[in-house]
């Protein structure tokens, strides 16, 4: 049994996933997990793909891999989302008995060393961490702004050129967890389906361990813009989905007390006069989206699953 699982969740992106799983064959370990020296990467480092049901011959692509057990296929048989899909994974390694979680989407592409940046903070910090996140650069080299890091709360990152620094916050874009610390907090809430799973799980985390941004270890992120759309300038069709980012927020925040509820009325308050200001139409619509899903999301109780147990 290889240490590391690399848990990578996809969903219709066959040749993302294809370049991504590459990327992951391709690490070079100088220092290991296992044996503190160096090692092929196929003794250091397992492949789980979680497949959320994908329709687009995903399986197919994968067959070679499967077959030569290169990777370990899992296939949902629905479409989880994102959160799921990760409720999934990390059960599935956990329980497998890999000792730590390597986590990514499908359009995560590690570079050579990603993985060596982060076992070599995992020694410097002599396994006392609860996480730890790679720098994230976009295509063409600069930080991806879909995922920056946060420390504290509620302030980005702005500085990755620190070996180690404290992060509150992070994204599913090349996290690093050991199983014990999955065990102790629970899995990524499965009823977000998308958004804020992420952020969620790793406060949850950051709560109670110091957690890192580990500046040795980048990745880059082959998403197809370098941003998220927001609710004030996205496409008519899209504005739906923000629902659940409004909703899933207040389960993040409100565990902050009443700073987070705080946080929640002044955002929510911005974001309204941003649409009013600068939307070029269905103001009202944006804006009753941002106000009801606050309102749901007070009333959104979902469970925090555990690996050996139904939850809580």
């Amino acid at each position: 049994m290889q240490p590391v699982a690399a848990v990578v969740v996809t969903y219709n992106r066959k040749d993302l996933l294809l370049e991504c799983i590459a990327h992951l064959k391709a690490q070079v370990i100088e220092r290991s997990l296992a044996t503190g020296g160096p090692v092929p990467c196929d003794e250091e480092l397992g492949i789980i793909v979680v497949d959320n049901a994908s329709t687009d011959g995903t399986r197919e692509a994968l067959e070679p891999f499967i077959a030569a057990g290169a990777i370990d296929y899992r296939n949902t048989g629905a479409n989880l989302g994102g959160a799921g899909g990760f409720n999934y994974g990390l059960r599935e390694a956990v329980k497998a008995g890999y000792d730590y979680c390597w986590v990514m989407d499908d359009d995560c592409m590690p570079h050579p060393d990603s993985l060596q940046g982060l076992i070599d903070a995992h020694y410097r910090l002599e396994g006392e961490y609860g996480y730890l996140s790679s720098v994230v650069r976009w295509k063409d080299g600069s930080i991806c702004k879909m995922n920056v890091q946060r420390h504290p709360l509620t302030h980005n990152i702005e500085d990755f050129t620190l070996p180690l620094q404290p992060c509150t916050l992070a994204s599913f874009v090349s996290l690093f967890v050991p199983s014990r610390i999955i065990r102790e907090v629970g899995l990524p809430i499965k009823d977000f389906f998308i958004w804020t799973d992420d952020w969620e799980f790793t406060r949850r985390i950051s709560r109670i361990h110091p957690c890192y941004v580990v500046g040795g270890s980048v990745v880059t992120h082959a998403s197809a813009n370098n941003g998220a759309g927001t609710i004030v300038d996205d496409v008519p069709e899209r504005l739906d989905r923000y629902r659940l980012v409004y909703r899933n927020d207040v389960v993040l925040y409100r565990g902050e007390g009443l700073a987070g509820y705080g946080f929640l009325v002044a955002r929510g308050l911005g974001h309204m006069l941003r649409v009013l200001r600068h939307s070029p139409d269905n103001k009202l619509k944006k804006i009753g989206i941002i106000a009801s899903s606050n309102i749901d999301g007070l009333r959104f109780k979902p469970p925090i699953e555990f690996v050996d147990g139904e939850g809580e």
